[in-house]
């Protein structure tokens, strides 16, 4: 999916960088400064909700908008998001990949 994902956004103009674990997240965004986070919940080493407290608890990160883009659509894990910070929250299987693109697009 993250593959997918990239080739789609870098059709659409958009540079990408991507990570295979939420541990080195916070490295590549304090390096890299991107104008918005497309960020799974699902990850190995540090999950999505870790690595967006983290991110809103930085004062360099904390203004980066954060799009939660999962396949959990359980009430409480997006309420969860919400509450620490995510811009929005997308439940993958309701979306298509133009159709993220286009939310993303739309945020910055």
């Amino acid at each position: 999916m993250r593959e997918s994902l990239q080739e789609t956004f870098e059709d659409g103009n958009f540079e990408v960088l991507t990570e295979e674990d939420g541990e080195s997240v916070m490295d590549v965004v304090k390096e890299e400064e991107p104008d918005i986070i497309l960020l799974d919940i699902i990850l190995p080493k540090k999950d999505g909700f870790e690595v967006l407290s983290e991110l809103k608890g930085e004062v360099g990160t904390k203004n980066i908008p954060v799009i939660l883009s999962t396949n959990l659509s359980d009430p409480s894990d997006i309420q969860k998001a919400l509450d620490l910070g995510a811009t929005t929250y997308l439940v993958k299987s309701n979306y298509s990949l133009d159709d993220i693109v286009k939310k993303v697009g739309s945020l910055i």
